[in-house]
């Protein structure tokens, strides 16, 4: 049925399928009811539906009418992650009744759906002044008790109000969480005075467990007066009512969230007592994993301490030997990693390693050339990213590139205006001299070789775990802004080639269309690449290599480049590591067995790189777990694909998210899947989504809806010094 076939009378049983809160797919034959627009959530239909049991649940579910609004589908998703999570953790427990429990639902059908438990009671908004002084202190104390049970999970439920908030003579219930928020995110605009918090009204600051404190405050003060507030701070006649004097001396009544109790005090003034303070958890499937990661970053960490005691400074051009750190003592204190290859390459040739901060030498006077030059070269060499020699920029090799890609020889003699010559250096490009017979002729972007220090980016992974469109999805975010608030500005490597990339990868995607599959190469050339500049130094090029994973599979030719790539993400596919028994259907879809050894682009790649002193691979990586939204209401991935991306990258968070994803990967896969974590002196790991949902034939059935894509970019950039956050200095011994 579609909203424009709404039901006037129960119609006749047709068949539903839907998955439970522990991702157990059901079907029922079902009967639906008459649909109806819920307050408070604009686009969305309500029905009653009674299971072949005869058991009746409400629906909630997106007509095609509201799937046009991408931000429709994103809050259907948080509510039915946040409906799982309080399912999970509080199902079995009798206090669990303070919440609407949800059934099941689903979020790749046509019309996408959550359903429910029928609520029962009356909404608080029909109770008021026919409830004792008993009954509201028992309201106001299971809604604080509610708000606290949120708090451990971490959610902010934002839509505590008379009218969602239902007693039924006995226990109070929340409404169902189709507003909730993580504790932390960005303050979205919701809700109305005097219920939501002012700060909430305004969308100013970050979403706070108090947020819902202000709610349960002024629903006590609405029970026990009969009216509502202004809802701008405390009430004018709070102190008229001794049975509030606990809740005005607490602060709840506070305007701001920062000088309201929170939930565990409050509870502790009511004299309630707290479920969760004397409560035996339940046992950490994850513990065990966490305690591997502390101790594997132990390991690194004191194997890079002793063998930096007596490496050889090979970042200079000198030969005496020096105490030379191999890598920081934690690998999330986002120090740039030394010495590289890149670093013994320049050591060979003379140069210094470094950007501003290391000034290189200055380089010999150039030849009397007719003024102005059109062009000051770069006082040093840049190393060809994909034969891994020096490239000293000359003139005589620039060319242009047409539409059928020839190489057209550039000429600069006539030009002497300089701005014309910046705007066709631009976008031309500088052959390779390195390029012998029998060799692929390649070329350099001219800013590749006019610019800051390079960084290349290589993907790593077997065929069909979505690095291209992650590297899609990431290029994506970065051109809507996203690394704007981390003190990144981006521009085009070649605007042509940039712009040829977005129209093939990028915004097919956004469109909702499934990317080919990357073909084999005879030379591995890198995909896209920007030019990255932080608050105003003099811009990174940073390249992306996307290699076909049967390359990457083959310790050939082709990948002969990657002795010399500066940092690496591995992408890694859940349907092909974790042993889960809900990922069987989705496997068997897609013709993709698990595999216990892992991934054999991983092992052939970290065993063709070059290894410090320690044993260590000293290339920064990171491990992207792709397709996370397969698996997204595990706890330990609900806990990271459920936010938005930070506001700044934190050392902090980062090992956090790390030890979370290391603990499940232990936990559900080989070890084998860990090795770039164990063979990398430094290593993130990330749940990441490029697409966010299964594609049927050749599109996504509600678009790409990529998920947290941009955070292995940024930590890749963190540890090579491309963040403001990042201190140059900061952990050296």
């Amino acid at each position: 049925m579609t909203d424009t076939q709404a039901t006037q009378h129960p119609g006749p049983y047709e068949e539903l399928e839907f998955t439970t809160h522990l991702e157990e797919s059901i079907r029922f034959a079902v009967r639906y009811g008459e649909d109806r627009r819920p307050p408070g959530r604009p686009g969305v239909l309500a029905r009653e539906v009674t299971l072949s049991a005869g058991w009746p649940v409400l629906q909630f579910r997106l007509p095609p009418s509201a799937q046009a609004d991408p931000q429709a589908y994103d809050m259907l998703e948080r509510e039915v992650a946040a409906a799982v999570a309080i399912e999970r953790r509080y199902g079995s427990e009798k206090f669990g009744e303070v919440f609407t429990r949800v059934v099941g639902f689903d979020l790749g059908c046509a019309e996408p759906f959550v359903l429910y438990r029928l609520p029962v009671g009356a909404p608080l908004a029909e109770c008021a002044g026919r409830l004792g002084g008993d009954e509201q202190q028992r309201v106001v104390a299971q809604l604080v008790l509610a708000v606290r049970l949120l708090s451990e999970l971490e959610l902010v439920h934002r839509a505590i109000a008379p009218d969602t908030v239902r007693w039924d003579g006995t226990h109070v219930r929340l409404g169902e969480p189709y507003a909730a928020l993580r504790d932390g995110e960005a303050r979205a605009v919701f809700g109305t005075a005097p219920w939501a918090s002012p700060e909430q009204r305004a969308g100013r600051g970050t979403a706070d467990t108090r947020d819902d404190l202000w709610s349960v405050g002024r629903i006590g003060y609405f029970l026990l007066s009969g009216q509502p507030d202004r809802g701008d701070g405390p009430p004018e006649d709070l102190g008229d009512y001794r049975r509030l004097a606990a809740l005005e001396h607490s602060g709840l009544f506070a305007p701001e969230a920062a000088s309201r109790p929170s939930p565990a005090e409050l509870l502790r003034l009511l004299h309630v007592p707290d479920p969760l303070a004397t409560a035996v958890g339940a046992a950490d499937p994850l513990s065990r994993g966490r305690a591997e990661f502390d101790a594997q970053l132990a390991r690194k960490r004191e194997a890079s301490a002793a063998a930096g005691a007596t490496a050889p400074d090979v970042a200079g051009a000198g030969t005496q030997e020096a105490p030379v750190r191999e890598g920081p003592r934690n690998p999330y204190d986002l120090v740039p990693p030394k010495p590289s290859l890149r670093a013994r390459i320049r050591a060979g040739l003379g140069v210094a390693e470094g950007t501003d901060r290391n000034p290189p030498p200055p380089a010999p006077a150039p030849a009397p050339v007719p003024a102005p030059p059109p062009v000051t070269p770069p006082s040093r060499a840049r190393m060809c990213p994909h034969c891994l020699l020096p490239v000293e920029y000359d003139e005589s090799l620039l060319v242009t590139i047409d539409a059928k890609g020839n190489r057209i020889p550039l000429d600069l003699g006539a030009e002497h205006r300089p701005a014309h010559v910046r705007e066709i250096l631009r976008k031309a490009y500088h052959l390779c001299p390195h390029a012998g017979p029998g060799d692929e002729a390649h070329e350099l972007p001219v800013p590749y070789l006019t610019n800051g220090d390079p960084l290349s980016i290589a993907f790593v992974g077997s065929s069909s775990v979505g690095k291209t469109h992650l590297l899609a999805a990431i290029l994506g975010e970065v051109e809507l802004g996203g690394l704007e608030p981390y003190g990144l500005k981006c521009l085009p490597l070649n605007p042509d080639a940039h712009r040829t990339y977005l129209r093939e990868r990028v915004q097919s995607l956004q469109q909702g269309r499934q990317l080919g599959r990357t073909v084999q190469q005879t030379f591995a050339r890198f995909a896209d690449g920007l030019l990255v500049s932080v608050r105003g130094a003099t811009p990174r090029p940073v390249v992306f290599f996307d290699l076909a994973g049967e390359d990457l599979a083959q310790d050939g030719e082709v990948t002969r480049f990657l002795t010399g790539v500066d940092a690496f993400v591995f992408v890694l596919d859940p349907l092909r590591a974790l042993r889960m028994p809900s990922l069987d259907p989705v496997r068997e879809q897609d013709g993709l067995p698990r595999r216990d050894l892992g991934d054999e682009a991983f092992t052939t790649v970290l065993n063709r790189m070059e290894r410090l002193g320690s044993g260590l691979v000293g290339a920064p990586a990171a491990i992207a777990v792709n397709k996370s939204d397969l698996v997204r209401f595990e706890p330990a991935v609900d806990r990271w694909l459920g936010r938005a991306m930070p506001p700044r990258v934190d050392r902090e968070a980062l090992r956090a998210e790390s030890r979370d994803a290391y603990a499940f990967l232990a936990h559900h896969a080989s070890r084998a899947w860990l090795k770039p974590f164990d063979d990398c002196a430094r290593c993130t790991l990330h749940f990441v989504a490029a697409t966010g949902g299964q594609a049927r034939g050749d599109r996504f059935p509600h678009g790409a809806r990529s998920r947290r894509v941009l955070a292995p970019l940024l930590s890749i950039f963190a540890m090579c010094g491309l963040l403001p956050e990042a201190d140059p200095s900061e952990g050296r011994g």
